[in-house]
């Protein structure tokens, strides 16, 4: 029998390795993470949704989480339409509950902003506080002051709250700020800023003079790109029932197919490769199987 050259071998054997990756491996990315869905561009693990996200959500023990230095938020929502994500601070003072906190930032590479309706109401506030009853650096005349004066209604609601009168603290301690960046460096630090507490609020619920039924909580705004575009490949992806994801040390896009193969096109097109591919390893092993064994013949 013909022997056959160990080079020819690892040859064959390179060559089965390039396809064991994109067809055998098993699906990870899932559309929901405990009840709430999860679509492109965040991910429910490493390798899915887009990079650029998967810092900044996870999904651990089936419940959605935002990550910022400043901690981990419980995401209540996201409005995939809008692009918004809703999060809460379980820090925060409401109107049924009012505690010290250490603030909110985002990071500053982070691919989201404030949405236009975030409001932030700082809580017992010094009223020696220069960054927030002079400006925001600390000069009067360079720069707007920090609180928004046209917004104490909130402060005049919120004092109402039966949790927050207890505090006991002047109206003039809350200052009410519109956030648009937190500042240069993205960040509300309530110690610097020498304020106690904060409410944050995205909304009145057509409800105004009642802050009992206020939307509490920071909402965000996301771009999927610079141009805000959906992903030709993505959308295509999930029409055939895959999630997208990505892959590689230069993260190249992936479709996750609930058949347990990931592809580079679709769903779709990925079956007849991977259905033709499903049966390689076998092969392959059995091949050089018989090769090694003739090699000893």
């Amino acid at each position: 029998m013909k022997l056959i050259n160990s080079s020819t071998i690892i040859q064959y054997f390179s060559i089965s390795l390039m396809f064991l990756p994109s067809f055998i491996s098993s699906q990870t990315c899932q559309k929901t993470c405990g009840t709430q869905p999860v679509k492109y561009p965040f991910g429910t693990g490493l390798g899915c949704g887009d990079p650029h996200f998967q810092t900044y959500v996870n999904c651990n023990n089936d419940q959605l989480t935002f990550i910022t230095k400043t901690g981990c938020y419980p995401i209540t929502s996201i409005d995939y339409s809008n692009q918004v994500i809703y999060i809460s601070d379980p820090s925060m003072s409401t109107c049924s509950c009012t505690q010290k906190s250490k603030g909110f930032s985002l990071d500053w590479n982070a691919p989201f902003s404030f949405h236009d309706d975030t409001v932030f109401a700082l809580l017992d506030c010094s009223i020696s506080s220069s960054p927030i009853y002079k400006s925001i650096n600390g000069e009067n005349d360079s720069s707007l002051p920090l609180c928004d004066y046209q917004g104490t209604s909130v402060c005049d609601h919120l004092s109402s709250c039966q949790a927050i009168s207890r505090l006991d603290i002047p109206i003039s301690t809350c200052c009410v700020y519109t956030p648009v960046d937190l500042g240069p460096s993205f960040d509300m630090n309530l110690e610097k800023l020498r304020c106690n507490s904060y409410s944050g609020l995205y909304g009145f619920s057509g409800q105004e003079n009642n802050p009992e039924n206020w939307k509490y909580g920071v909402a965000l705004k996301y771009k999927f790109n610079f141009n805000n575009k959906y992903p030709t490949l993505c959308d295509q992806c999930e029409k055939s029932s895959g999630v997208c994801g990505y892959n590689g040390p230069s993260n190249l896009f992936s479709c996750n197919c609930p058949s347990g193969f990931n592809t580079t096109i679709d769903c779709f097109d990925g079956q007849s490769w991977s259905s033709a591919f499903r049966l390689v390893p076998l092969e392959i092993i059995t091949f050089l199987a018989c090769c090694i064994g003739s090699m000893w013949l």
